[in-house]
């Protein structure tokens, strides 16, 4: 497989065109507060950045040059997602931004906290540790791994304003001492090798061109004999690239979710493998067999929400929820309220959900594939 082009990473720019588009915003209360106060000439320039490498190519349309432009290109296509994102995801869903497994008559965040401490246990984080959380989002997890396992944790993002976020809701928590965000591209991390005692990534690594890229990086930054844990997004080995349904449904994951190409799992395995580690351990969590489907807050079944909080944010996604939140955000959009594009970003949004769910349903696509990797001792 020939190498991927690495995009060039300017930390300037990014950082000038944070500030511009978010403002003090990250500094506000709640995800609708922040989303409301953009800057609507850098929030058009996000949506076009966005956008550009999805409009007009759909499953159908789409070329090989179109798919290799998304991956030359994975950075600033992620970094515009969450630019776009953020704020959606933290006003529907919580600052962790991924999927979990639910028991019978479980609360959404109790679920979502405890598939954090199954991966820390899991890799067995110790206290007073040096972990490094890639792709850390606005630091949810991280918190919260932070406060179950006592380890000092590093979140990596590229993106500037999620940095900001994370910094800022650490200081609140009063973790900033055990806590610490900082930019960066996590296919050319700029961390010394040999850093850290413990890696783990939650749903953030699918972003990367090429797994084994990724997955090579974090080995060099791990110390001899650390352990690696992650969630990855995977497409499963039933999915068939030449089917139009199946390709209908991953092209509705990947441009919901600014992922460049999503792949299957035995590609994952590999992956993890030829970056050099040892599979000490791995399985689809999203086959368990769990009567509460990981899916259902998507899928807007209310009778597994178990909190008004959760029902709330489930009623949502049913089909009066979104018909709703769509004629909401368009009107504050056109009124001058919301920056533009916030329509756009949240229905795109939502055909990611279903895509999701299709995948599920019809065992193409989990959002759990747990992977449990040692780095040699005598690894270098």
């Amino acid at each position: 497989m020939a190498p991927v082009k690495l995009e060039q990473e300017d930390k300037q720019r990014d950082a000038e065109f944070a500030k511009a588009m978010h403002g003090n915003s990250a500094a506000d209360r709640g995800g609708l507060k922040a989303m409301l106060n953009k800057n609507t000439d850098a929030q058009k320039a996000a949506v076009d950045a966005y956008f550009k490498y999805w409009d007009n190519k759909g499953a159908g349309q789409e070329t090989e040059a179109d798919r290799k432009e998304r991956e030359e290109n994975y950075a600033t296509l992620t970094r515009h997602y969450y630019n776009l994102a953020t704020d959606l995801y933290e006003n529907g869903w919580g600052q962790s931004f991924h999927f979990c497994r639910f028991y019978e008559g479980e609360g959404f965040h109790q679920a979502i906290a405890r598939h954090e401490h199954f991966l820390a246990s899991k890799i067995g984080i110790t206290p007073n540790s040096l972990v490094l959380d890639v792709g850390c989002g606005v630091g949810g997890p991280a918190r919260e791994i932070c406060r179950f396992t006592d380890a000092n944790i590093i979140g990596l993002n590229n993106n500037d304003y999620q940095i900001e976020r994370a910094t800022q809701y650490a200081k609140k928590a009063g973790l900033a001492d055990k806590l610490k965000f900082v930019k960066g591209d996590f296919m050319q991390m700029g961390f010394e090798p040999n850093t850290f005692d413990f890696v783990y990534a939650i749903e953030a690594t699918v972003h990367a061109p090429s797994l084994e890229g990724v997955y090579s990086q974090i080995f060099k930054v791990l110390k001899p004999g650390g352990c690696f844990g992650v969630y990855e997004w995977l497409m499963t080995d039933d999915y068939d690239e030449k089917n139009p349904r199946h390709r209908e449904i991953c092209h509705g994951i990947e441009v919901g979710d600014g992922i460049s190409k999503m792949v299957r799992i035995c590609e994952g395995l590999a992956a993890i493998k030829a970056a050099g580690f040892e599979l000490e351990y791995h399985e689809d969590l999203a086959q368990r067999g769990d009567p509460v489907p990981w899916y259902y807050p998507i899928a807007g079944e209310l009778k597994h929400a178990r909190t008004p909080v959760d029902f709330f944010g489930v009623f949502r996604m049913t089909k009066v929820g979104r018909t709703v939140m769509h004629k909401f955000m368009g009107g504050l959009e056109t009124i001058g309220i919301a920056p533009p594009g916030t329509q756009k970003t949240a229905d795109t949004l939502a055909v990611a959900a279903d895509c999701l769910v299709a995948g599920a349903k019809e065992n193409l696509f989990t959002p759990m594939y747990l992977m449990v990797a040692r780095k040699p001792l005598d690894a270098q």
